[in-house]
């Protein structure tokens, strides 16, 4: 089978070598896909840096989200790949996988794990998103930002949204943001004065950042009395100081959001947040965004709009 494999770490674009694979094997609990649907998250890239929470040894296939059918019993399913078998070929080895919920696409299945679950573990465990408050997501277009939009429309709040573009604020606003706000120059002299005025100098009460550097810096600045700042990634390449003088005089809560940790520490809490997001899909109160497909030999490419942040919604690779 065809499929990309990382021999050394480095920039994706310079590491990543499309050739033959065996098929892989599944182990214990495990199934073995093949591919219909590759969802690419920013933190493909880091694994193929070396600079991800995690190592896996060299070498792996990347991708670490599917959707595909179990190629021992036919049926269709999404989750998590396990890596070195990650989805970045035809076929993959995931762990606990889900069965492809009804009226779906397969490039909507393979983005609906790792996004959804980061929010709605941000979101309604790491804080506890009321009705009624002001919650601001940033990169609000992309595949992180997105669901966190939808996830805050559900619970009730009033949602702004940052982009970086006025095509992107367009997309926001169809995810259902009450306020977009385009940071089209420097973050803190667009995003402080733009936050005050639509909350009347209050501020956001949950702070959603998958960017951090500089986002991170003004987002202190516009946090709520009483505030929570989801610290979810950094995108933007900085991982910013969070001043502990400040964060007294505002009593604003800084809230780290390590998803992935919750696979092995706490399983059974994964498992009930996906019943909580399948719940809300058919509501269709949350809507997986799907921005662009790419074939899988344009892999480096989708990986280069992601590092870029040029995309939208999520990001898939179809084999």
């Amino acid at each position: 089978m065809r499929g990309w494999t990382v021999p050394r770490f480095g920039e994706p674009r310079d590491v990543l070598e499309l050739t033959d694979l065996p098929a892989p094997a599944a182990g214990d609990g495990q199934r073995v896909v093949r591919v219909e649907a590759a969802s690419v998250n920013f933190a493909d890239i880091l694994y193929c840096r070396g600079t991800y929470q995690e190592r896996p040894p060299l070498p792996f296939t990347p991708g670490l989200e599917v959707a595909g059918t179990d190629v021992a019993t036919g049926e269709r399913v999404f989750g998590p790949a396990v890596l070195p078998h990650g989805g970045y070929a035809e076929q993959a080895v995931v762990g606990t996988s889900y069965p492809w919920p009804e009226g779906m696409t397969a490039a909507q299945a393979s983005g609906f794990f790792v996004a959804y679950q980061t929010g709605w573990c941000a979101l309604h465990h790491r804080t506890s998103l009321r009705a009624g408050e002001t919650l601001l997501v940033h990169a609000a277009a992309g595949g992180v930002g997105a669901a966190a939009v939808q996830l805050g429309v559900a619970a009730g709040a009033r949602v702004i949204a940052t982009v970086g573009s006025a095509d992107k604020a367009e997309v926001a606003r169809r995810l259902g943001a009450d306020e977009v706000i385009v940071l089209d120059g420097p973050v803190a002299e667009t995003l402080i004065p733009a936050v005050k005025e639509l909350t009347d100098g209050r501020g956001a009460d949950v702070v959603y950042d998958p960017v951090g550097g500089d986002t991170f810096d003004a987002s202190r600045r516009v946090t709520a009395w009483e505030g929570r700042i989801l610290v979810i990634g950094f995108a933007g390449g900085r991982i910013a100081d969070a001043p502990t003088n400040h964060a007294l005089v505002k009593n604003y809560d800084v809230v780290g959001v390590h998803w992935a940790a919750y696979r092995t520490r706490a399983p059974e809490l994964v498992e009930a947040w996906q019943r909580e997001l399948e719940a809300l899909w058919a509501r269709r109160l949350i809507d997986p965004l799907v921005g662009a497909e790419y074939a899988l030999a344009d892999l480096p490419d989708a990986l280069d709009a992601i590092a870029a942040r040029t995309t939208t919604g999520r990001v898939v690779v179809t084999p």
